[in-house]
């Protein structure tokens, strides 16, 4: 029979498997670096049979995104195993692979140690170098569960009874069997590079009221290259850790006394908000948005009439007041479409583009929140276009160009996906192709590279995810663009045509920054702490060698500040080494030392935090070489910037 492996027809027998096939079409070399097949759409082990209906088979190779998934899901059953050897009476839940890694959860009564970690490594260190096959069989639901009955593994059981269905495929390698779909690598000597890294507890299907488990989280690659690398950066990342650095540089932090998931702004870290916030607003209205504001709480029948209800009830919180229902919002769109409502609007009016930094809760499980990158109250940039259809495609190119401008500020690169209607939905099937159709279109006309996130759009619409790439290489969905033609519908949000008849609107929900809080936090890591200069609470710092330079200090620092300069004084009777030290380990764009020289010339000695040190210069050319530092980035983005302090 023939088949095409990467262009190539091969002969293979009926009956022969798909590495079959790929041995036929690839090179040794080649196909060393194989550790699954594509059998037509379908990722498959390289034992599974080649079917009647199946003309093509593609090598899946071992460093593709694919290959990866195949390698860490393996390495997640090759832990498992390990477990199980080392704790028998550890019960196994999932096993999943997850982003660069994998995780497995276990049943067990006490907690695993980092010396644990260590012994499951070199377990399954030994199991790689056995060169076990995996193996896949498939089982009647009854067959496997009295397989797994047989094992004490009762999790499994319930496992089956939520997925359904009445055969079920099974994996062993060596003498451990595992409830699972695959696809996995022909053998474990294919687990070439891995590292375990740490325990977490986790309840058992995410819920808080079941078992907590202890899950052990790992890494695999396709090479140890490939796996020191990631160890290199996970280190760098642990450098960054914007908690860490939260506390180093006084800018927030978290308290049981308020309640978890609920951040705490210190003096400056509100002041770094503040920057931020106020240049978001000016920019906003630049670009034709009026600026509004709801109310934190609004009435349950709302929430109903949107949809939230059915749909998002168990990430909202509820209150009653004088016997009526409220709910607190999880998002801003319900007041944007009351306000647009105030009025009857013509077509002339439109687009209205409504912007709100609007403070919102989201009911987060505990296991789940993490510094300000997951919280339970945060603040979104959150706005909403309500436009004629055939504005629809304008307004995203408009969108996807403010985006691209304010990324490119702050130094990100980023990734584009197009996320299409999810299982849990409200909405036709006509609006859906038709809101989904509008952001494809407009996404081919800017040109922009995207990917297909098939079911990851909201329950109201699709919506273009922005990815961006810090630092380190790590991936953050910040901003969002959604088109929605449900809830104008819903709330019976009209205009008047030119016909003088009334027609409905499209909504635009789009987020830019997303969450301020988890914003700051990506930004954080990203550049380290050392903002830069426009966005820095501290632009500079004066720093004196003795008390005898205290008054010029003063003189100094008021100069300063009335030139918008948000400068400080460091006037303790310390040692101006140390003093140069801490701002550095906060991270001041500018150190100002003075010493008897400089008051006698009445100058300031500049130090940078970057190294590029200008030697003793005058108030006035301190200052004009700070604000220069903080327009630079605008200038160099083509971008207008008003230097407010």
């Amino acid at each position: 029979m023939q088949i095409d492996v990467s262009g190539k027809q091969v002969e293979v027998a009926s009956g022969a498997v798909c590495a079959d096939a790929l041995k036929e079409g690839l090179s040794k070399k080649q196909f060393k670096n194989v550790v699954a097949a594509r059998c037509g759409e379908t990722v498959v082990d390289l034992s599974t049979p080649i079917a009647e209906t199946c003309t093509t088979v593609e090598p899946v190779f071992a460093d593709s995104e694919e290959g990866l998934h195949v390698i860490r899901h393996s390495a997640a059953h090759l832990m498992a195993e390990a477990v199980k050897k080392l704790f028998p009476s550890a019960k196994v839940t999932i096993g999943p692979s997850i982003t660069d890694g994998f995780y497995y959860d276990f049943d067990y009564e006490r907690p695993f140690t980092p010396e644990d970690l260590e012994a499951i490594e070199k377990e399954m260190l030994s199991s790689v170098g056995s060169d076990k096959e995996f193996k896949r069989t498939v089982m009647t639901k009854a067959e496997a569960k009295k397989l797994f009955e047989s094992m004490g593994e009762t999790y499994k059981s319930e496992i089956m009874d939520d997925l359904g269905g009445d055969e079920f495929s099974i994996y062993t390698h060596g003498d451990f069997a595992d409830l699972c779909r695959g696809p996995h690598v022909a053998r474990t000597g294919q687990i070439k590079a891995f590292k375990l890294l740490s325990v977490a507890g986790a309840y058992w299907r995410g819920d808080e009221k079941n078992k907590q488990l202890q899950r052990i989280y790992g890494t695999a690659w396709q090479d140890p290259k490939a796996l020191k690398k990631h160890l290199t950066r996970l280190e760098e990342a642990k450098k960054r850790d914007h908690r860490k650095l939260g506390k180093q540089l006084d800018l927030f932090s978290f308290s049981e006394e308020i309640g978890p998931g609920m951040s705490l702004w210190h003096p400056r870290g509100m002041l770094l908000r503040a920057i931020l916030e106020d240049f978001e607003r000016k920019e906003h209205l630049k670009r034709g948005y009026q600026l509004v504001q709801g109310p934190i709480i609004l009435k349950r029948e709302l929430w109903e009439k949107s949809g939230h209800y059915d749909n998002y009830r168990e990430n909202m919180y509820f209150t009653e007041i004088d016997e009526q229902a409220y709910g607190i919002k999880p998002m801003n769109c319900l007041a944007h479409m009351i306000i647009y409502k105030r009025k009857i609007m013509s077509y002339r009016d439109l687009p209205q583009r409504y912007f709100e930094l609007g403070v919102v809760h989201r009911h987060e499980k505990s296991g789940v929140l993490h510094g300000l990158m997951r919280v339970r109250t945060f603040t979104q940039d959150d706005a909403h276009l309500i436009c004629r259809p055939d504005q629809v495609e304008s307004e995203i190119l408009d969108l996807i160009k403010f985006y691209q401008d304010i990324y490119a500020l702050f130094d990100y690169e980023f990734d584009v996906e197009l996320s299409t209607r999810p299982e849990k939905s409200i909405g036709s099937d006509a609006d859906w192709e038709l809101a989904t159709e509008g952001l494809r279109q407009a996404l081919d006309k800017s040109g922009m590279p995207y990917a297909i996130n098939e079911g990851d759009g909201a329950f109201y619409g699709p919506k273009i995810d922005f990815h961006l790439r810090d630092s380190i290489g790590r991936s953050w969905q910040c901003g969002t663009i959604q088109v929605d033609f449900t809830l104008p519908e819903r709330f019976d949000i009209v205009y008047v045509g030119e016909d003088g008849e009334r027609h409905r609107p499209v909504m635009i929900h789009r987020a830019m920054l997303g969450s301020i809080e988890r914003f700051i936090g990506v930004l954080t890591e990203h550049c380290a702490g050392a903002y830069p200069v426009w966005l820095a609470p501290v632009q500079a710092r004066l720093l004196n060698v003795t008390d005898a330079q205290a008054d010029f200090m003063k003189k100094a620092e008021a100069f300063l500040v009335s030139q918008g300069i948000r400068v400080e004084s460091d006037s303790r009777n310390e040692k101006l080494g140390y003093k140069i030290r801490e701002a550095q380990v906060e991270k001041i764009p500018y150190m100002l030392v003075i010493g008897d020289k400089e008051v006698e010339a009445g100058c300031v000695n500049i130090r940078s935090r970057d190294g590029e040190d200008p030697g003793m210069v005058t108030l006035e050319e301190a200052a004009r070489l700070i604000k220069d530092a903080a327009t630079a980035p605008f200038k160099a983005g083509g971008m207008s910037y008003s230097f407010s302090g």
